[in-house]
């Protein structure tokens, strides 16, 4: 039975953590999350859903600020893997942690490598209309996701996919092909194979701000925006000087009209926007200080909205 330390913070590490220690062949012997962090509204210390799913799992847990400190290096080693696998953990990986296991440690990453390295790749492969991303089990180096490759997995991106859809099918497809890519990784049956030189893209860490609209923009790069930043970070616009969430909505590129981009107009019966070319029409927004509600209940109670630019 292999030994294996696990490394991981949000939602999308939960079915991979719970893949390893439901296998009979490996056992979490120690969970590495980062700290608990204010979270929500009221911005109450809440603990990662990695940790959470430790605690029930009954695993011991450790959450140390940075793995730089060579006591939390220490902690890592008393554990005694053989191997470490990482999972959106969350931080930059030295040396000395790569080294704490035998086998070095092995990530499950969200793309195509080396396609949309960094914190961000689900969102970047919709926002850039990729019709395919897929699961990466790669060798972690020090590099941005520059290790060697153990095995990937491809999956079609859906023309209405959003982040959060994307995310859960990724997180379970990482799951389904952990345990046997790390067995045979483990048993010598897999050479990493370097990753290409060409094709590298960058999928940096998200703002809030990423997340404002730009009218000019064609309707479908609109709407992949919009999907690819539901739930994180979202995106909005500003009417009437308040901010605007849009939640949701549909493009209509062979649809337009004579207005400036960013003008708010009633079409077919519905509300939709004018943009850099072809029309949006808006499906789910949430006015400032209202709850979310459809575009359709906000227009029927705001009439004079038809004809103002958001922006």
């Amino acid at each position: 039975m292999a030994r294996v330390v696990f490394l991981g913070t949000p939602d999308f590490a939960v079915p991979s953590l719970l893949a390893l220690a439901e296998h009979p062949a490996f056992e979490v012997v120690g969970v590495v999350t980062q700290p608990d962090r204010p979270a929500g509204r009221g911005q109450q210390i809440q603990p990662s859903a990695v940790r959470r799913q430790a605690e029930r799992l009954g695993l011991p847990v450790f959450q140390p600020e940075t793995l730089r400190d060579p006591a939390a290096v220490e902690h890592l080693r008393g554990w005694r893997p053989d191997v470490m696998v990482v999972a959106a953990f969350g931080q930059i990986l030295r040396q000395p942690v790569l080294e704490a296991a035998p086998f070095g440690c092995v990530n499950v990453h969200a793309s195509l490598l080396p396609r949309w390295r960094g914190a961000a790749p689900i969102q970047y492969a919709i926002r850039a209309g990729d019709t395919e991303t897929g699961i990466t089990i790669m060798k972690v180096d020090q590099g941005l996701d520059t290790g060697p490759i153990l095995a990937q997995r491809a999956i079609p991106i859906a023309p209405d996919e959003t982040g959060a859809s994307l995310h859960d099918r990724l997180a379970a497809l990482g799951a389904q092909i952990l345990p046997d890519v790390l067995l045979a990784y483990l048993a010598g049956a897999i050479t990493p194979q370097s990753q290409p030189e060409e094709g590298v893209t960058l999928a940096p860490s998200l703002k809030k701000e990423d997340g404002l609209i730009d009218w000019s923009q064609p309707s479908v790069e609109i709407d992949r925006q919009v999907r690819a930043y539901t739930p994180w970070p979202g995106t909005f616009t500003y009417l009437k000087g308040e901010v605007f969430k849009v939640i949701s909505g549909l493009p209509r590129p062979d649809e337009t009209g004579n207005a400036l981009p960013g003008t708010l107009i009633q079409h077919a019966g519905a509300l939709a926007v004018q943009t850099g070319a072809g029309l949006y029409l808006l499906g789910e927004v949430q006015p400032a200080g209202k709850k979310r509600m459809s575009a359709q209940a906000f227009l029927a109670g705001h009439r004079e909205v038809v004809g103002q630019r958001l922006g």
